[in-house]
């Protein structure tokens, strides 16, 4: 019997989430096409500090309050982090100095964590049949906040600098809790749970769910590839030979939202097939892009624009499988599930943003796409000796 809600989860809630998920998590990217003029403002640690402390901000948010959705109404728990994030923004905006930015960027990541609410949400409400499909159409919307951040925020800040991003995002922040309060479904609150069984719950489900930890494990190499990439994107494509200002560094988002449309027909596969197969195909997608990087995309704009659209179509059919199957194992714990899942991706990922950077920094591209690969290859191997009687979980 299906634990879903399919009269809650209407076209205008699935709308909703998608756009709640896809606003709330961009606000973690906005500043990787600025580093450039958080450099020249700031200092060189600007490339390094400000991306890795969202990344890890986001990672504290879903530890801490994700899992709180499995206790308290996701609608409320959205609304308030979406309110909270207008006002960090505001702070990050405004900052004066670098630790100033860092600290408003660490909080800016843990409220945008309201994504991560969404998600479970939208597994929660879709019927057991299509929740691949269901979950897919949610994280198109994420992905696309993704990457389209990057071309929005590099476009603003060329014309209009740095800091009319971040006053720009509060005011789409508050538009989106607007939009929470307007199509998100009343739930029925579950069984309350004191916070600290709540999170004590949560290492036993790592310890009693081998799919649980074998998703979140593959899934967390391949994001750490892929941050390790779009980390240093901008500061590759704005140097000699291509000289691109922030604006042209953002416009590799737009390839990547095409990658991202794999989302819906990664989840429908998913549904029928089994996970396993499109999790390989994924962490193959993500490798053949770092080889494409590595022998042509320092010289060449269009071995950049393939390696992104590859990059984003492997990450991205990957971790909806991962997802899916990660979901199906405890229907009471779904957000919980994703805390596990989601931390250990962007724990990772913050790891790969930090290596990336230093590559770069270090050894140049040549650099970055060797971290890339080995990253993406780790990914690969978890899904390879994934025991596949709990591979297609």
């Amino acid at each position: 019997m299906s634990d879903g809600h399919p009269h809650g989860f209407t076209a205008r809630a699935r709308f909703g989430l998608t756009l709640i998920a896809g606003g709330a998590v961009a606000n973690i990217y906005y500043n990787q096409p600025l580093l450039a003029l958080l450099v020249a403002e700031f200092g060189e640690q600007a490339a390094v500090l400000i991306p890795t402390a969202s990344l890890i901000g986001y990672g504290l948010g879903i530890v801490g309050l994700v899992p709180l959705g499995d206790t308290l109404p996701r609608r409320s728990l959205i609304i308030w982090q979406l309110l909270g994030l207008s006002i960090a923004l505001i702070a990050a905006a405004a900052a004066p100095t670098l630790a100033v930015l860092a600290l408003a960027s660490l909080v800016i990541g843990f409220l945008a964590s309201a994504a991560q609410q969404a998600v479970p949400f939208a597994a929660e409400l879709a019927p057991d049949a299509t929740r691949g499909r269901m979950v897919g159409q949610v994280m198109t919307g994420l992905l696309s906040g993704i990457l389209l951040a990057r071309t929005v925020s590099g476009f603003v800040g060329a014309h209009f600098g740095w800091r009319v991003v971040f006053f720009a995002a509060s005011g789409i922040a508050l538009g989106i809790a607007a939009v929470a309060a307007a199509t998100l479904p009343r739930t029925p609150q579950t069984a309350p749970l004191r916070y600290r069984t709540l999170m004590l719950s949560i290492m036993d489900l790592v310890r009693t769910q081998p799919v649980l930890r074998s998703a979140s494990l593959s899934q967390a190499f391949l994001f750490a590839s892929f941050n390790a990439f779009w980390a240093t994107l901008a500061l590759l494509v704005e140097a000699p030979p291509f000289d691109l200002t922030a604006a042209g560094a953002g416009l590799f988002g737009i390839i990547g939202v095409c990658g991202a449309m794999v989302a819906p027909l990664s989840g429908r596969f998913t549904d029928r097939r089994g996970a396993r197969p499109v999790v390989l195909a994924g962490g193959a997608f993500v490798m053949a892009a770092f080889a494409v990087l590595w022998f042509a995309g320092a010289s060449s704009l269009v071995a950049i624009g393939l390696g992104v659209l590859l990059i984003d179509i492997g990450i991205n059919a990957a971790l909806i499988a991962n997802q899916t199957r990660a979901y199906a194992l405890v229907p009471g714990a779904r957000g919980r599930i994703n805390t596990v899942l989601f931390t250990m991706m962007f724990v990772f990922g913050a790891i790969g943003a930090f290596a990336g950077s230093q590559a770069f920094l270090r050894f140049g591209w040549g650099g970055v796409c060797a971290v890339g690969l080995c990253l993406a290859g780790a990914g690969l191997l978890v899904a390879v000796l994934d025991p596949r009687r709990t591979a297609t979980a």
